[in-house]
């Protein structure tokens, strides 16, 4: 499973939304690579200069993304995983990317090599307290083209997020409902946002458990 940290396109949680979910991971027996995507602006992003939205030209973090499921996948004798057993796990920021990788398929990039022509479709997505999908008057990211080919997904969020609104699960939960895309679907009370691996005092805390619940539903486990 590759994980992608969050951070709002503009700094890195490598740690909270890291390195401590790849710990995880791992001591559950799954292999795991924690993506190091570029920072600041590689993504949808709050312009601080002009206080808005911005989308750039060049979309820096899906590359890497994208890049880095491919060369999983190319490796995936020598790291003797099941190429189609491929995931991933985003939270905020990295939580778009999920849905990014998940729907966009052409290469975001120039390709460079051989590995270029190897699928960077997930064969599973996780998207963790997910922001910039929800856009003006509640409809979803126009750049996200959910299909049949969006591979089955699990949705996470605290209704109380001050960050990322509920609208943003909601709404991608709606897109793939409409595309008959298998999905699960948690909305809790409470737990904000960025609470990741981090204790709570509230039922949230257990999203690891209901993971991997999921995923010996879905057969991934």
């Amino acid at each position: 499973m590759l994980v992608f940290p969050g951070g709002g396109f503009s700094k890195l949680a490598i740690d909270l939304e890291g390195s401590e979910v790849r710990d995880w991971l791992t001591s559950r027996g799954t292999t795991c690579v924690l993506v190091k995507y570029h920072v600041p602006k590689s993504g949808h992003h709050y312009d601080e200069d002009c206080h808005c939205a911005v989308t750039p030209k060049h979309l820096l973090a899906l590359q890497v993304a994208q890049r880095a499921i491919r060369l999983v996948r190319s490796r995936a004798s020598e790291l003797k995983i099941n190429p189609r057993k491929i995931g991933v796990i985003g939270f905020s920021a990295g939580g778009y990317l999920v849905a990014q990788t998940s729907n966009i398929f052409e290469p975001a990039y120039e390709p460079v090599d051989e590995i270029d022509k190897v699928s960077s479709r997930p064969d599973f997505a996780i998207a963790m307290f997910p922001g910039h999908l929800c856009r003006s008057g509640g409809s979803l990211d126009p750049g996200i083209k959910v299909t049949k080919m969006t591979p089955p997904t699990f949705l996470l969020q605290a209704w109380d997020d001050p960050v990322d609104p509920i609208c943003n699960s909601i709404v991608y939960a709606r897109a793939l409902d409409e595309a008959g895309v298998p999905a699960e679907v948690h909305l809790f009370a409470k737990g904000g946002h960025a609470f990741a691996m981090r204790p709570l005092r509230h039922p949230v805390e257990r999203w690891p458990t209901l993971v991997e619940d999921w995923l010996k539903d879905t057969g991934i486990l």
